[in-house]
């Protein structure tokens, strides 16, 4: 007789009855997740009235694979860039609430008797709010293109990085059993370090590989290739002492850089779906009926302190975040809630042996009571808005109001600002690539002195210059690439007092790097020959080597700056190339603010009668009109796409009066609301909207002035500026501050 596996057994099993309670859920509206949690306590060992998995410990393999798959499909919707471009107030709410229920969760455990590392990971399962369930909220309320929606998202992004470093620093303070700063420390600053050379090396190499390999690449090859590196990444992760499913998240970041990042988000969802829910299965296998029973009241409690908590806390944090207190209250009410990431945190305890057996089931239960309200809460959200904004005295309304409208503003230029942001990101990031590679050469050493040098000088000598030629375009870079910008000329120019600093600032980054030179040759010598050798490697090389190192740097920096933006330029190709017609092309103009077609609409100006062009796109700050209608305006500083033939677009060149460009990522200024005080060191202190150039030198427009809980819309060109005046002004952001600076 033929001997069918358990694990085939149990894995049909768990299929089977995923599929018939996932029918169920859904004719009953209910979130998918909650059918796979019940799915899993009716066929687990705690439970006998159906057929039992008999192979638990099999599943749980399965599991970690669901997990590993489900983090790798997070990182593909997650992306460094879109973490880079949520906002302040996204980031201010996602801290705020993280802390706070880190706080509030620790409270209660303590408050209920529990032991330290039951209540510092309860913190942890609260802190986290589940991305699955409130997407699946949105879509069915029809709320996505709400505007405090676009906040929420923004928070759950902040919230993904937040918990691989949860992750990490709960592993730590398991093994170590107590706090311990500078061991939290130094996992801190070794998962940033670890996040940042495999982003830079992944970002230069992988985008590159698929792109070369594109012609013979098919949807089975790519799928093969992205989960074998996925799984590369994992294995990595996990050597270097960090979790799988940060190596997972952090491959899947990776690629969504990539122009393959939709296509490989589509292959790999099949399979994160099929172990997605053998995993949201083995999360109801542990849930124990009997524990569920006996701690209700926990259970209850948690429940309570996780809606209220998680309201509250991110409510405050977007109200503190200068969002309005509708939106707050929304996205507080709609964040009240724990998944998937909670579901990891406490299989982390578990799997660790730190925390307590009752504290996995309550999680899952809280979880499942917080999925079923959260659509509920979301709807409830405007009506509570509306409650407490009537119980709220007028002075509460007109202050919370005020303060709100400070979420639009903008800052007085300072040169030393912009000059150390582009200062430490030339060193920050050349420094990190030239660590990774001392890393390298003091962990492979070792290796190969068993193997082939055996302390051999001449050996060590061939691993420093190998060593050295691999970090000199980057030490180059560190000491010598010239820092780019105004704001280094400005400083230098204004005034003899800044030369100093700024001199002293470029002897720290030739000394930085003659540490780092110091530091590979210290590995193998003394340090004084240490020292000695790296002065004299830095001095030769730099006159013999470095108009070569700086254009081989220059194609480095180019290969890394293409793969980063490949995807959003291959998207914007693809949207131009709907536009084209036959034999013409399209090009891009930027409206002088002097021509004659500033201030009249398309049907006025007659582009197609009289030049033969069609206009296709305006770009109008971070605005872009697609096709934009006869009525549509044009105002100074529109970047506008113009399709037409050489001829056309030469003829329509000369009356715009600008430069055509095809140059999709071009850095031209965008026209955007900006909030000006008038302090008492402001150079508008005293001056009329008139005499102040704002219109003429910035070409910007004063739209409204608040003075003293006073609103006035387009004031006189004759009103006096006051000391506390609060300007709002339509512009370009770098001109405007040429003008208040």
């Amino acid at each position: 007789m033929i001997h069918l596996p358990h694990l085939i057994t149990d894995l049909t099993l768990i299929l089977v009855s995923a599929g018939v309670t996932l029918l169920i859920f859904k004719k009953l509206k209910q979130p998918v997740v909650l059918g796979y949690l019940i799915t899993g306590l009716l066929i687990g060992p705690n439970f006998t009235l159906f057929p039992t998995v008999t192979e638990i410990d099999s599943i749980k393999i399965w599991a970690e694979i669901g997990v590993i798959f489900l983090l790798f499909s997070l990182g593909l919707e997650f992306s460094f860039k879109k973490l880079v471009k949520v906002g302040g107030s996204a980031s201010i709410t996602a801290i705020v609430e993280v802390v706070s229920m880190l706080a509030i969760g620790y409270i209660t455990g303590k408050a209920m008797g529990w032991n330290l590392m039951d209540s510092i990971f309860l913190g942890g399962i609260l802190s986290i709010s589940s991305t699955t369930i409130i997407i699946r909220a949105f879509e069915e309320l029809g709320v996505k293109n709400r505007k405090f929606a676009s906040l929420v998202f923004g928070v759950l992004i902040v919230e993904d990085l937040v918990a691989i470093l949860l992750l990490v620093l709960l592993s730590t303070l398991a093994v170590s059993q107590h706090f311990a700063g500078d061991k939290m420390l130094i996992s801190v600053l070794k998962l940033i370090f670890f996040l940042a050379i495999w982003f830079l090396g992944g970002i230069f190499l992988i985008p590159t590989v698929l792109k070369k390999a594109k012609k013979l690449m098919n949807d089975e090859m790519l799928l093969v290739i992205s989960l074998a590196l996925c799984l590369l990444m994992v294995s990595l992760a996990t050597v270097v002492g960090f979790s799988p499913a940060l190596g997972a998240f952090v491959m899947g970041a990776i690629l969504a850089e990539t122009t393959s990042a939709e296509k490989i988000e589509h292959l790999v969802k099949p399979v994160k779906d099929l172990f997605g829910a053998i995993f949201f299965v083995s999360v109801g296998m542990l849930i124990d009926p009997k524990v569920l029973i006996q701690y209700g009241g926990p259970v209850l409690v948690i429940t309570v302190v996780t809606i209220v908590g998680k309201t509250l806390s991110s409510g405050l944090g977007a109200l503190l975040s200068g969002q309005p207190l509708k939106h707050s209250l929304q996205t507080g009410m709609s964040l009240a809630q724990i998944g998937e990431f909670s579901f990891i945190i406490a299989t982390l305890g578990l799997s660790l042996k730190v925390t307590s057996d009752f504290l996995y089931p309550i999680a899952v239960a809280v979880s499942a009571i917080t999925t079923f309200t959260t659509p509920y809460l979301i709807k409830l959200a405007e009506p509570t808005y509306n409650f407490v904004y009537r119980l709220l005295p007028e002075k509460a309304q007109l202050a919370l109001t005020r303060y709100s409208s400070g979420t639009q503003t903008i800052a007085e230029t300072n040169n030393w600002k912009e000059f150390f942001k582009t200062y430490l990101s030339t060193i920050v990031t050349n420094s990190i690539v030239i660590i990774g590679i001392l890393f390298t050469v003091k962990y492979l050493t070792p290796k190969l002195n068993e193997s082939f040098i055996n302390n051999n000088s001449y050996g060590e000598l061939a691993i420093i210059v190998i060593a050295f030629a691999l970090m000199s375009p980057f030490l180059w870079a560190l000491s010598a690439k010239k820092i780019q910008g105004t704001a280094y000329k400005q400083l230098w120019v204004d005034t003899k007092y800044n030369r100093g600093p700024l001199i002293t600032l470029e002897i720290l980054r030739i000394m930085l790097s003659i540490v780092f030179i110091g530091a590979l040759v210290a590995q193998f010598y003394s340090i004084n020959f240490a020292i000695i050798s790296a002065i004299i490697i830095s001095v030769v090389s730099f006159i013999i080597f470095s108009t070569r190192l700086q254009s081989f740097y220059g194609k480095l920096e180019s290969r890394f700056l293409t793969n980063l933006n490949a995807r959003e330029i291959s998207a914007a190709s693809k949207r131009m190339d709907e536009l084209m017609p036959w034999d013409s092309h399209l090009a891009y103009f930027t409206v002088n603010p002097q021509s004659l077609a500033v201030g009249k609409t398309l049907v006025e100006l007659s582009l197609r009668e009289n030049f033969g062009v069609n206009v296709a796109v305006i770009e109008r700050g971070t605005r872009k009109i697609k096709i934009p209608s006869k009525e549509e305006y044009i105002y100074p500083y529109d970047r506008i796409a113009v399709v037409g033939t050489d001829e056309q677009l030469k003829s329509f060149e000369q009356y715009i009066s600008s430069e055509p460009t095809n140059d999709i990522e071009s850095n031209g200024g965008e026209v955007t609301l900006h909030k000006i005080t008038v302090n008492g060191n402001s150079p508008l202190l005293n001056k009329t909207i008139k005499s102040s150039g704002i219109r003429e030198k910035a070409m910007a427009l004063i739209v409204g002035i608040e003075r003293r809980n006073e609103r006035i819309l387009n004031p006189e060109s004759s009103f006096r500026f006051e000391k506390g005046d609060i300007l709002w002004v339509a512009g370009e952001k770098k001109l405007i501050q040429a003008i208040v600076s």
